[in-house]
């Protein structure tokens, strides 16, 4: 008899550590430091786009199939693999996988070792990848139940101790309890968790199975019960993340480092130990990540050619791109990653929330294709407006747009486009067996 309980802690527990990366560690005390005093709708507005957006991409893929590419059986084969190659991009060695190596030097290794080589750093820390990425079958367990308590307990620590004893009251930063939603809503956008989700969703399932849920039902039971146990975990952690950013006392201005700012933080709590513990905590929370990316770059890379490349290679391809990416600094990192995710992100989320909402119902590919299109057609604006390109028209045209101010721009044209589409193909459908009937 399997033991759910435990399959679904490990699975849960790998889960929460492959979504816990860099971003998630640095965003939520510089979200509770902007918000003050309102830092409760904060965690209500990160929580909407950093843990329920990824989980619905988990629960779309389970529903689905075994991973994101089964969903070309639902839309279309060649969409979705473009897509899952942006995807990989994205949250594997052009943004994600180095922001996981350019946190764990700014955070957890410069403070302790001031004159420490950032790229003698990264050599060491992408080796130390790919010899845990390597053993491809076990790695979930290896996150799951050695790496992630762990990171826990080392979070767990800094929160605990920040909540009973918080360093200062928090401030009046003259952000409403609105503005404070938006804004952390928005930097929810910047975790990757959505893109995260579709693939990871892949490495759970398949690690299901290799523990004997084979079936279908038990398969979909153990990953939503394994969703569930990360979003616990990511809710408490974040909660406390944003609870001692804004009861840091650390002076808001414009240029506010966020991983000065987590510093402050931990050592304000922790005296002169918080350093060491918190370098423990961005260490693993960073490591955990860029194993579970490195992982499923190399199995994308591999199926994607057909086992030309194989999985091997492809993690120390993955390594050797992230490594060259990762010596720039965390902020540099974000600041070139908007415009990649203010395209990608768009046509991933329109995908699930339409599978998820009417995969069930409606069997025709048409409606879906024709909303991710149209989320790419409203994606690409921000491609222009970052590069300077009509900046006049796309300007207009957002203002035209419901909800573009929280860069949901793409949603209601997306869902619109969707209805019409379903509409007209229905109504074709009952035409021709009309005319058959006749």
């Amino acid at each position: 008899m399997k033991n759910k309980l435990g399959t679904a802690t490990t699975l849960g527990f790998a889960l929460f550590a492959m979504f816990f990366g860099a971003g998630n560690l640095i965003l939520p005390p510089f979200i509770g430091l902007k918000s003050g005093s309102e830092w409760f709708a904060a965690v209500a507005g990160f929580f909407t786009t950093g843990i329920v957006a990824p989980f619905l991409g988990v629960l779309t893929v389970v529903l689905f199939g075994t991973s994101f590419t089964d969903l070309g059986r639902k839309v279309n084969p060649l969409i979705v693999t473009v897509l899952a190659f942006l995807i990989m991009l994205c949250i594997g060695p052009l943004v994600a996988i180095p922001r996981t190596a350019a946190a764990t030097y700014e955070i957890g290794i410069k403070p302790l070792l001031p004159g420490f080589n950032n790229i003698l750093f990264s050599v060491i820390f992408f080796s130390i990848v790919i010899f845990l990425s390597i053993s491809q079958s076990k790695i979930v367990d290896i996150i799951g139940n050695f790496l992630t308590p762990l990171l826990i307990l080392s979070l767990g620590i800094l929160v605990v101790m920040g909540i009973m004893n918080p360093p200062d009251i928090s401030k009046i930063t003259g952000i409403s309890t609105q503005e404070s939603f938006v804004f952390a809503f928005h930097e929810g956008y910047q975790t990757l968790d959505v893109l995260a989700s579709v693939i990871f969703a892949g490495i759970i399932i398949s690690a299901a199975i290799d523990k004997g849920y084979t079936n279908s039902t038990d398969r979909f039971k153990i990953t939503i019960a394994a969703g569930l146990i990360s979003m616990i975990a990511l809710l408490f952690i974040y909660g406390g993340l944003i609870y001692l950013g804004a009861h840091s006392g650390y002076p808001l201005s414009e240029n506010v480092s966020r991983t000065d700012l987590l510093l402050h933080i931990s050592n304000n709590v922790l005296g002169k130990n918080g350093t060491l513990v918190i370098s423990i905590a961005v260490a693993l929370a960073c490591l955990t990540t860029a194993i579970a990316l490195t992982s499923a770059m190399g199995s994308f890379l591999k199926k994607l050619t057909y086992g030309k490349i194989t999985y091997n290679v492809g993690v120390v391809l993955t390594c050797l791109i992230s490594g060259y990416f990762s010596v720039k600094s965390v902020e540099e990192i974000i600041d070139y990653a908007v415009v990649i995710l203010g395209f990608v992100y768009p046509i991933t989320f329109a995908l699930i929330l339409t599978l998820l909402f009417f995969g069930k119902i409606i069997f025709s590919k048409t409606p879906f294709i024709a909303a991710v299109a149209t989320a790419a057609l409203v994606a690409s604006l921000s491609v222009f407006q970052y590069f300077n390109i009509f900046s006049e028209p796309v300007e207009q045209i957002n203002s035209w747009l419901p909800l573009s101010q929280h860069q949901l721009g793409w949603l209601i044209p997306s869902f619109l486009v969707f209805f019409i589409t379903a509409a007209f193909n229905s109504g074709r459908k009952k035409h021709f067996k009309s005319i058959n009937t006749d």
